[in-house]
């Protein structure tokens, strides 16, 4: 009977956070993300990630509603927003922080960290992210995408081993992918620089 009653108050203190704290969050976060994500769309990006005065910015949005659903959507956005600006280490911190719970957006969050550790010159970083990235679902679409860009990576590091068995993947895995269109073209390079 005691621990009975513990049980069902533990669930009501539950289901009261859900109803009082939770959904309140989700709901706001939901209303102020419309604005941030009409000018990400727009390609305004700093109103974006910083708002307008009226309307909240991603940034802000996180900092408030982290918890929620679309608080966590707009930590990628944001992550998204500072990749587009050019700002590759908070564009590093944003999408670490965002918790992936679609695949093609856990997909591209990493892909995203990997692009911009290529940009500050972390190449190994790239490397560890892109093979992340190009793990993390077995689709037609991220998966190539970022087994190519993986195997452009390997290039830079002069590794055509690497990269032409990554090519050959891609052509024998993906050939309806975009990224194997031209795919030949990669691997004769790779074979003529790898020395085959």
């Amino acid at each position: 009977s005691v621990i009975l009653g513990a049980v069902v108050g533990v669930v009501a203190i539950y289901l009261g956070y859900q109803q009082f704290v939770v959904k309140p969050q989700e709901d706001n976060a939901r209303k102020e993300m419309f604005v941030a994500e009409q000018y990400f769309g727009k390609d305004s990006v700093n109103l974006a990630i910083k708002g307008d005065g009226s309307f909240p910015g991603f940034k802000e949005i996180t900092e408030n509603y982290g918890s929620s659903q679309s608080g966590n959507l707009a930590q990628y956005y944001l992550g998204v927003s500072y990749l587009k600006k050019g700002e590759y280490e908070n564009a590093i911190e944003a999408l670490k922080a965002y918790d992936a719970e679609d695949d093609v957006t856990g997909a591209l969050a990493l892909g995203g960290i990997a692009g911009a550790n290529l940009e500050l010159g972390k190449t190994d970083e790239a490397l560890d992210y892109y093979k992340k990235a190009a793990d993390w679902d077995e689709n037609n679409f991220t998966r190539p995408l970022f087994l190519m860009k993986e195997a452009m990576v390997y290039e830079l590091k002069k590794d055509y081993k690497s990269s032409l068995a990554i090519y050959n993947q891609i052509k024998t895995d993906f050939p309806n992918s975009s990224e194997a269109r031209d795919i030949d073209k990669y691997i004769g390079r790779a074979e003529a620089l790898a020395g085959n």
